[in-house]
């Protein structure tokens, strides 16, 4: 069978979640008070990714994702699916600057795997159906490395980290192979935890392994899930710092992880946040090879319906041509528009405008 490989990342491209319309949130809300069945509700998010693909298509974009709408948040939904990971409610949020997310989480409770029937699987043959060849469908899922996240891995079960590495290498291994098997192409890895080690707002010195060691576990993780991959199957990581209704987790430039990740992580992309100065500057960059991984620029905001200035955009995609050729440079927002359900601060309309300004720099710049 002849491979047919796409150029993802496009020249313009977006993380993925979108903004859940209020019709999806009253689903939700009947659906938990019993008032409909959860084939009902499965109903509804279908005819509204059917909308948003539509939506996205008509914006110009080459990539299109489900929205996420099926999910609460961008990361549990998926990690609570696999062996040996159960979803909970803690008795506090994550903290991020300005509030504490929703109460909930994940943690370990016993030998990690892929579960066959993984209803992610399922639903993106469907997404991929709706599509139906207009453009390319890309999946998003989080990281292989945010089960390494303080408070999830069970001491008791895996009391060696380096086999609870492997568990999990080898569990995302089999849902890539389930993925591609039901016709994923494009599929994103999700990564708060690595931004993190980059960030010194989180002491990781402070327990049981150094910053460097956790560096280079990520590192071994990400590539051993990626070994032996499919040729035609295009993997891009994003880098996230955090993204709840309009407010960031932590800050810090990539200056500690790019000599290591930068250079080394075998992905096709690296999606990046440089919409505000919490991100430091381009000179990371210096550590993406050359002829190696794109690099897309989260330039644009999610977190506010702004419109970015043209001009600065494009002395920026300038100043980032100083350490990666342009050839090799896409631009997107920096993160989704609603990481999870409650969504960013910022209006349909908005997101849809900021998506086709994205689209029409992207014209301009290359072409």
């Amino acid at each position: 069978m002849t491979k047919t490989l796409i150029k993802a990342p496009f020249r313009a491209d977006h993380v993925g979640s979108l903004l859940r319309p209020e019709n999806l949130h009253q689903a939700r809300k009947d659906f938990q008070e019993g008032n409909i069945t959860a084939e009902q509700l499965y109903d509804i998010e279908t005819e509204e990714i059917k909308r948003i693909v539509d939506k996205q298509i008509e914006v110009g974009l080459e990539a299109v994702t489900d929205g996420e709408f099926r999910r609460r948040f961008w990361h549990t939904d998926f990690l609570e699916h696999l062996n040996g990971i159960e979803g909970y409610v803690p008795e506090v949020g994550y903290r991020f600057k300005e509030q504490e997310t929703e109460r909930y989480n994940v943690r370990n409770t016993g030998k990690i795997s892929f579960n066959p029937e993984h209803p992610h699987v399922k639903d993106f043959i469907l997404f991929n159906d709706i599509v139906a060849g207009r453009a390319v469908a890309k999946l998003t899922i989080p990281s292989p490395n945010q089960l390494f996240n303080e408070g999830i891995r069970d001491v008791d079960i895996y009391p060696d980290i380096e086999e609870y590495a492997n568990d999990v290498i080898q569990a995302y291994r089999d849902a890539i192979k389930a993925f591609y098997d039901a016709g994923v192409r494009y599929l994103q890895l999700d990564d708060v935890y690595i931004a993190g080690l980059s960030s010194p707002d989180i002491p990781f010195n402070d327990g049981e392994f150094s910053r460097e060691f956790l560096i280079d576990l990520a590192l071994r993780v990400a590539n051993g899930v990626l070994e032996d991959k499919p040729e035609d199957l295009i993997v891009t990581t994003h880098l996230c710092r955090g993204n709840y209704r309009s407010d960031w987790a932590f800050e810090g430039s990539y200056a500690l992880i790019a000599p290591t990740l930068f250079a080394k992580e075998k992905v096709d992309g690296f999606f990046l946040e440089y919409d505000d100065d919490r991100s430091g500057d381009f000179k990371p960059l210096e550590h993406i090879p050359h002829g190696g991984p794109q690099v897309v620029l989260g330039l644009h905001t999610s977190k506010n319906g702004e419109l970015e200035d043209k001009e600065n955009i494009l002395a920026r995609i300038e100043e980032a041509t100083q350490y990666v050729p342009l050839e090799q440079l896409c631009l997107s927002p920096q993160c989704g528009f609603a990481s999870t359900h409650h969504g960013n601060i910022l209006t349909e309309d908005e997101q849809w405008a900021k998506l086709k300004y994205i689209v029409d720099i992207a014209k301009e710049v290359w072409g």
